[in-house]
């Protein structure tokens, strides 16, 4: 059975055909997916399909593009979902340097914040980075974020970079980019990653692996990234589909 730790069935991409994507994801031996809530909207949609699907949960955090946006009210409101009990993570939530909508110490200032009521509820955060990979790793030591850890998601950083937050008590999640015929640096860590931190994700709609890609991308589509990462690693896809959906379920507290 595969996991998908990284979805987005909350966006308006799924509209129209919701029903047959989540379908075709158990189809395919996806047996659980975290629906990942970024602000106000997608939060209660991803609270709403967790509830809807006993093998759906939901994270629940703030995206750095919008850091600007948020306010106290939904830092305390985001605190009180952390007691829903498909509630697994907080996150999405981190520093996005290519957008300019959210000033950077706004964006450090969220970050930080979450972190916090991430180690007061005790759930493990989802880091987005976009081009912020230093000041990522500096603000989960300072913050002292091992004490939850998480994901580093879907990871294109260094060995060197994923060797650091595995030390931090981070898993590093892949997902469409390690299947692309170009994407040399991706494929060399995750050939280099140890099962026991590997964990991996769709991000969808968006990143589809090959040969969808420039596609919609669904959960079901996760098999493609296990089946890369078992080619790179020389096991079986069978193993990688084990011990990444093991990893999943001890971060997440899936039972």
């Amino acid at each position: 059975m595969l996991i998908d730790t990284h979805a987005h069935l909350n966006a308006i991409q799924y509209d129209e055909d919701l029903i047959e994507v989540i379908t075709r994801a158990k189809d395919e031996g996806v047996s659980h997916i975290v629906v990942v809530g970024f602000d106000r909207q997608t939060i209660i949609r991803a609270i709403e399909l967790a509830e809807t699907y006993d093998f759906i949960y939901a994270t629940v955090g703030w995206h750095p593009v919008d850091a600007i946006d948020m306010t106290d009210e939904d830092l305390s409101w985001i605190e009180e979902l952390c007691s829903h009990p498909k509630v697994v993570a907080l996150g999405e939530m981190g520093l996005d340097y290519y957008w300019d909508k959210s000033p950077k110490e706004i964006q450090k200032e969220v970050f930080r914040k979450q972190i916090a009521l991430a180690k007061k509820v005790k759930l493990p955060i989802v880091i987005h980075n976009r081009e912020a990979t230093n000041d990522i790793i500096e603000i989960l030591r300072e913050e002292q974020a091992s004490e939850v850890g998480g994901i580093m998601h879907c990871f294109t950083g260094s060995l060197e970079v994923a060797e650091q937050c595995m030390d931090m008590n981070f898993y590093i999640s892949f997902g469409g980019p390690v299947t692309f015929k170009n994407a040399k640096k991706p494929k060399e860590v995750a050939k280099e990653i140890p099962l026991d931190k590997l964990l991996i994700e769709t991000d969808c709609p968006y990143l589809t692996p090959h040969p969808y890609r420039g596609k919609r991308n669904e959960p079901s589509y996760v098999k493609f990234i296990a089946e890369q990462i078992a080619e790179l690693k020389g096991i079986s896809y069978e193993e990688i589909c084990q011990k990444t959906s093991d990893n999943a379920k001890r971060l997440f507290d899936i039972k």
